[in-house]
């Protein structure tokens, strides 16, 4: 993702915090892309949200290559095919049952 240089002016946002459930693999990974790349989470899924919407890849090839080593640190074996087909494991309620 690119970086703000002094050609581009800042734009003004507002941020508000959010409750978002993710898969846990795919949380770690990002977590970690995260801390490599020095931003924090929200800045990483701001920078991917806003490149898909143009339809670009939001990563470059070196980066590419670090997620995969990634995604086999933390197990994520899932693909973008397994994309709107995961289904969530029952929790156990409190109590064990």
């Amino acid at each position: 993702m690119a970086k703000q240089t002094a050609a581009q002016p800042a734009s003004e946002i507002e941020r508000v915090q959010t409750g978002v459930r993710i898969e846990k693999r795919l949380l770690k990974v990002l977590k970690a892309l995260a801390e490599l790349k020095d931003l924090s989470l929200g800045d990483l899924l701001e920078g991917i949200v806003l490149h898909a919407f143009e339809g670009k890849t939001p990563f470059s090839p070196e980066t590419l290559r670090e997620i995969e080593i990634l995604r086999e640190v933390y197990g994520l074996s899932l693909s973008a095919a397994d994309s709107h087909r995961l289904t969530e494991r029952s929790r156990r309620r409190a109590g064990g049952t």
